[in-house]
């Protein structure tokens, strides 16, 4: 078993290079696509081709070869930077179902030794808080929010060779770079990238990108502290059950201009035909209109689940902005006095720590103390077919009680600015009719589908 910590590609597209270098020819060769790849064979003047076609901007010729890969005992931080990448697919270990009390911690370098033991004592005492917790009846779910983000994470991840080269750009020059953890990573993916697709590959350094990751509004003066409400309503789409109905009447292609124009305006005809599309496995109409959230005070552990959601626009601030004093606090802590001061001791514990560090001029070693339970505000820009996902799996007894909260917030918003689209919405029981989580389901449909019922 490989047991050191890293980055491995653990699988790749057979012939890659190959198809990569067949797909640069077929748009400018004659011949069909077989002859193309019978054309394609010689490894040289692939990777010639690769190069010269990726120099001048066209990468979605490498989108054609797939990688796979495993991070082996990582840092949540890594996690939190790769996760954030929405063309690639990943699986990771559970926070909330799996013991996380001997998962280890990253150690980063520091300039004094004496600041190595403090921080190695308090990440060792915060992971005896989280036993004492789980000891006392806490949830996995609940306990986790102690944990540091120094823990180690471990998970799969699978991209395409030009998401691949995006993730190594970020990694290596962008705002990953900033990270001495994830820049080696970097440097680790990048070689080994290297010696399985040069052709794709090597030069990757003559190819830096000429903007940064990062966007830089210090230009403006802040004048008020943030809002306090968890969901906050920025912008949707005007006129959106209109917008639906003319987009699902398009699409029929059989409806003149004055059709549509008389049935949108019908509020019966209207809501006839946005129920056709709700009913319809290929709901396209909804992708039409989109809707603009502020999600405050949401933790890390929820973050994770808001970014698994891979069609959707979400815009996560830097951890470093990461309020420190602010955390979430559940009721199954609540509930008994000690496991409550523990817990508060926890997050009082973690700031003094790091204030202590920051005072010291460990920079690199402050991101690793933020716990799980620390808040940060997001950006989230769904239109209505992910949002009919998102509120299924979301406002569910079985999602994190946490996202349940803003699901439950956001489509309440909906409904009052749509109710024609999202009073057809939340959780499966209500919008399919049926629960799909088999014997794990609640067992409640029944009051399910009478409380998300539109009055």
């Amino acid at each position: 078993m490989n047991s050191n910590p890293g980055v491995y590609i653990l699988s790749h597209t057979e012939c890659g290079e190959k198809i990569c270098a067949a797909a640069g020819r077929i748009s400018t060769q004659p011949g069909n696509a077989m002859g193309i790849w019978e054309k394609s064979q010689d490894g040289e003047k692939n990777a010639n081709l690769i190069d010269k076609v990726t120099r001048s901007g066209h990468n979605s010729t490498v989108e054609h070869i797939m990688f796979n890969l495993a991070f082996n005992d990582v840092s949540v931080i890594v996690e939190q930077f790769m996760i954030e990448f929405r063309l690639a697919s990943f699986t990771v270990k559970s926070r909330r179902y799996v013991d996380f009390y001997d998962a280890g911690f990253y150690m980063p370098e520091f300039k004094r030794e004496e600041n190595k033991t403090k921080y190695k004592s308090h990440i060792k005492s915060l992971f005896e808080t989280y036993k004492y917790l789980t000891d006392s009846g806490v949830p996995k779910e609940d306990a986790r929010f102690v944990l540091p983000y120094c823990f180690l994470s471990n998970f799969f991840c699978s991209l395409n060779g030009r998401e691949l080269l995006h993730v190594l750009h970020s990694m290596l020059h962008g705002r990953g770079s900033k990270s001495p953890e994830i820049y080696a990573l970097g440097k680790q993916l990048l070689q080994q990238a290297e010696n399985i697709a040069p052709g794709i590959f090597i030069g990757f350094e003559e190819r830096k990108p000429k903007k940064q990751d990062e966007l830089d509004l210090s230009f403006i003066k802040q004048t008020q502290g943030k809002k306090a409400e968890l969901v906050e309503y920025i912008s949707g789409s005007q006129n959106a059950s209109k917008t639906v109905a003319a987009a699902a009447m398009l699409e029929a292609n059989v409806f003149s201009a004055a059709d549509i124009n008389a049935a949108v305006e019908n509020k019966e005809t209207r809501e006839r035909i946005i129920a056709a599309v709700l009913d319809c496995s290929r709901p396209r109409a909804l992708e039409s209109v989109q809707f603009t959230f502020a999600l405050n005070k949401v933790s890390l552990s929820t973050l994770t689940h808001f970014a698994r959601h891979r069609i959707h626009s979400i815009q996560v601030p830097s951890l470093n902005t990461v309020d420190r004093t602010d955390y979430v606090l559940p009721e199954s802590v609540k509930q008994n006095c000690e496991t409550l001061a523990i817990y508060k001791k926890a997050f009082e514990d973690s700031l003094s720590i790091y204030e202590e560090l920051k005072n010291a001029g460990e920079e690199t070693a402050l991101p690793y103390l933020i716990l799980s339970g620390n808040t940060l505000s997001i950006v989230s820009t769904m239109n209505a077919r992910e949002l009919m996902l998102f509120m299924k799996l979301r406002s569910c007894t079985r999602a994190q009680w946490e996202i349940q909260i803003y699901a439950n917030k956001m489509l309440e918003i909906l409904r009052r600015e749509e109710p024609e689209i999202f009073g057809k919405y939340g959780p499966s029981c209500y919008a399919d009719g049926f629960c799909p989580e088999g014997r794990l389901s609640c067992g409640r449909a029944t009051e399910m589908k009478e409380k998300y019922k539109m009055q």
